[in-house]
């Protein structure tokens, strides 16, 4: 049901306060460049620092914005607490989402059974496609494949694992378990494709949404030489988006291209000087400019 991109969305804000204009305006860049679909308040979105009523806000901005194109909304509903992710659920639901992404509870760390139960409650109780998210680097938890297996026997809504473990042995133990994996972390997209995941919730592709999707659907069809022409070429600046805590650096290359006003809530702050002029130079040698909309690179792997 859920493969290809999916661009997990940054929040724009102006003078601190949610910038529907701008978020319009970025989606609408993502719809004209094809991907599958759109990921509003998750990480990237900074959903930690929204109130309940900026979250809902910018959940029905999203689903609004994607009204009339072929974009697929996975609002992010996840938490650490099982009633409130249960809340967040039933809105995106109301408000016209396609699914919903979870994150496994952080801080408190429950156990596999508590996992389970976590994702059982709120599958049970509310009928939209789930995806839970595996993501032990800001968790401290992991969901096991044995986890997952069991969700999926009893809850069928249960369609996808968004998969940023950075552990190629889990994709491929999932995979071979018959889960459906789409990857949460760009610079290893390809090699999760390559052992069978079905797609991406990138981060890149704010920026770069025509070569992330054109890099999936030629693995997805089995063209890796294509593919991997795309991955070698965008490789350094994938990296370069994570040269500080997610969304930094891809809120502050955004705002370089006019695409975002780079404002961050606190407790995320501005890059460190050097780091700016570093994700300045990444942009430059992709060849990604104000008025650009691929860069040079990636354009002739299309």
């Amino acid at each position: 049901m859920f493969q290809g991109t999916y661009t997990a969305l940054v929040t724009p804000f102006t003078q601190g306060i949610f910038d529907a204009a701008t978020y319009e305006r970025q989606i609408a860049f993502q719809a004209e460049h094809r991907v599958q679909g759109i990921v509003p308040v998750g990480t990237t979105g900074e959903s930690p620092t929204l109130s309940h009523e900026e979250h809902h806000r910018v959940v029905e901005a999203a689903v609004g914005a994607a009204r009339g194109t072929k974009l697929k909304v996975i609002a992010g509903a996840g938490s650490n607490s099982t009633a409130e992710a249960l809340d967040l659920t039933r809105h995106a639901k109301q408000a016209g989402a396609d699914a919903v992404l979870l994150v496994n509870p952080y801080y408190n760390k429950p156990t596999q059974e508590g996992l389970y139960r976590h994702f059982k409650a709120i599958a049970d109780a509310v009928d939209i496609p789930l995806v839970p998210y595996n993501i032990p680097g800001r968790t401290n938890i992991t969901m096991t494949v044995a986890t997952m297996c069991r969700l999926r026997k009893v809850c069928p809504n249960i369609v996808a694992i968004k998969d940023a473990a950075g552990n190629l042995d889990l994709t491929s133990e999932a995979v071979a378990a018959g889960v459906p994996i789409l990857s949460g972390d760009d610079s290893l997209t390809l090699p999760m494709l390559a052992v069978g995941a079905r797609g991406v919730i990138s981060v890149a592709s704010n920026l770069v949404p025509l070569p992330v999707r054109v890099m999936v659907d030629a693995a997805l069809a089995g063209h890796f030489a294509a593919a991997r022409d795309i991955h070698l070429s965008l490789f350094a600046l994938w990296k370069t988006l994570f040269i500080e805590t997610n969304p930094i650096p891809i809120k502050t290359a955004m705002a370089m291209l006019g695409r975002d006003t780079g404002e961050l809530r606190l407790p995320l702050c501005e890059p460190l000087p050097a780091n700016r002029e570093i994700i300045r130079a990444a942009l430059e040698q992709a060849g990604l400019t104000a008025d650009s909309t691929v860069p040079r690179p990636a354009a002739s792997g299309a």
